[in-house]
């Protein structure tokens, strides 16, 4: 018996299948064949059931299905065909799902985009994948390049989404094979260009499954999608995980948690996945008392580890609630890890078990397996770790060896077969689950022309569990806080803008050999006053 199925005795059945070229990963037997077929045998499931819940609008799994032909057949008749890429610049909201469907029905490939990116990396990202048409937002018009072919959610007739919506069906569906690439999602690089991570039908096929399986999603399950669904976990477990199981996806557009919880009470939500930030947002600001919560069962979370406090508080208000962490990434899919019910209190700085299919290694820096207990870098394997990153040979190579992906990420399995993460290889901040990664913001202080130079790293928050700190050696003396944030904004999204700087005369510390001396200024980031930078 595997370590997985220890801990997951009643999965369906699974076998070893040849994939990408030259990986050998263990596949679901029974399977849907790809993506849209997996959303078309819950539409035949559960038709008339709610599938996309967002205010006063609801659509049925029958509506969605119907959507998303249009949106195909409309995508076809402007000429995208199979392989195209399409831009995905919409918040949480109905038409997210409902151009998501359509564009991978059509055979395309979706390339959703933060609607919290600027305008520079919207146009990096839609030139790299060679995106033909992006569908937007109408107040996100402004950020999209000028040559770029849009179609607008409540723009002009002749261009708006509405038009596709009204198009008929495409009269020959492409043919989809599961190794196809459905969706591109970039993420963040160290060097400070983000990748195009492929995700395949395969890939997204297998996350839902996991889930389905872990959480016991049924078609009587409501999820309140709180979380972004440009990114993968609000894009798996948000929006394709419920689906797929032909259970509902109910739209929350922004979190705030007074809000969130009413939005709770008010569809029944039975699940949901948020970081641990919103779970300490909805212990602080939101009173508990004033909500009927008693159909929540599963509160999972990721991006982040839970605080002990925070699981032991919630577990006292809400006792029937299955606290769940799952781990993983964009290159994983979503998850890698998941905790068994009923096991996070027992183990609450776990990441979880293995999930089903999944194959995680503990190496160490010569590239041989750590015993148990022992630490190194987690490798992750599995038919949800995505082939590669879109025409990026050479960084799929770093990343990728004999079908695991080489996570970064240090951590250890326990006795009993439990992951934990308790450091990183990366320079990353982790804020409130939005991943920043240090050399992406120092690339873009070192622009400034008052900046000699820059070093950016986290500070511990009670909320977020980090912020971004950056401490700037100045060639320009007037330089200040309000100028660099400026700077920042118009070059990075929101959430890597620096929540504080340290100016200093002098240059930053180094060692003997000249390199930075980050531990130091960690050290002095997570000493500062609250004030600083305020």
């Amino acid at each position: 018996m595997t370590a997985s199925r220890r801990f997951w005795k009643d999965a369906p059945a699974t076998r070893a299948e040849a994939h990408f070229g030259d990986r050998v990963v263990t596949c679901f037997v029974d399977r849907p064949a790809n993506a849209d077929a997996m959303l078309r045998a819950a539409t035949a499931a559960n038709p008339q059931g709610d599938a996309v819940v967002d205010g006063a609008t609801r659509l049925s799994h029958a509506a969605l299905d119907a959507m998303s032909d249009a949106v195909a057949g409309g995508l076809a008749s402007r000429g995208v065909a199979k392989g195209d890429r399409v831009g995905l610049l919409v918040r949480n909201r109905w038409q997210f799902v409902v151009a998501l469907t359509g564009i991978v029905r059509a055979g395309a490939i979706a390339v959703p985009l933060s609607v919290r990116a600027s305008a520079r990396e919207i146009a990096f990202i839609l030139d790299n994948c060679g995106a033909g048409l992006t569908i937007c937002d109408a107040e996100k018009t402004k950020i999209l390049p000028d040559t770029m072919p849009r179609t607008v959610v409540d723009g002009p007739a002749g261009s708006s989404f509405e038009d596709l919506l009204a198009a008929a069906p495409a009269t020959t569906p492409p043919d989809l094979h599961e190794e196809d690439v459905a969706v591109i999602l970039y993420t963040s690089g160290t060097t400070g260009t983000p990748k195009g991570a492929m995700l395949t039908h395969l890939n997204i096929v297998h996350s839902c499954l996991h889930y389905a399986h872990c959480f016991n999603l049924t078609a009587t399950d409501r999820l309140v999608m709180a979380v972004p669904a440009s990114h993968v976990t609000g894009l798996i477990v948000g929006v394709y995980a419920p689906l797929a199981a032909g259970a509902a996806v109910v739209v929350m557009q922004k979190f705030d948690a007074d809000a969130f919880l009413a939005l709770a009470t008010a569809e029944r939500m039975t699940a949901t996945m948020l970081v641990p930030a919103m779970y300490n947002l909805c212990l602080l600001r939101a009173d508990f008392a004033l909500h009927d919560l008693g159909a929540w069962r599963i509160g999972a979370f990721g991006g982040a580890p839970m605080p002990v406090a925070t699981i032991e508080r919630l577990a006292k208000l809400l006792p029937n609630l299955d606290l769940i962490q799952a781990y993983g990434s964009t290159e994983t899919t979503s998850p890698a890890t998941i905790m068994p019910p009923g096991g996070q209190a027992a183990a609450p700085a776990s990441v979880g078990a293995t999930a089903p299919c999944a194959e995680i290694r503990v190496m160490d820096a010569a590239g041989h397996e750590v015993a148990a207990k022992e630490s190194g870098e987690v490798w992750i394997g599995g038919p949800m770790v995505v082939p590669g990153y879109w025409n990026l040979p050479d960084k799929t190579a770093e990343s990728f060896h004999a079908g695991f992906w080489k996570s970064g990420d240090v951590g250890r399995f326990d006795e009993n077969g439990l992951l934990y993460v308790h450091d990183r290889l990366k320079d990353m901040i982790n804020r409130g689950g939005y991943k920043v990664y240090s050399a992406e913001v120092e690339n873009v202080l070192s622009f400034h022309p008052g900046v000699a130079e820059a070093a950016v790293v986290p500070r511990p928050d009670p909320v977020l569990g980090e912020k971004v700190h950056a401490f700037v050696h100045r060639s320009d003396p007037d330089l200040d806080e309000a100028a660099l944030k400026a700077f920042c904004g118009e070059r990075l999204s929101d959430y890597k803008v620096p929540d504080f700087f340290t100016f200093t005369s002098e240059p930053l510390p180094r060692n003997v050999n000249g390199k930075l001396m980050k531990q130091a200024l960690r050290t002095r980031a997570a000493a500062a006053d609250d004030r600083d930078g305020d």
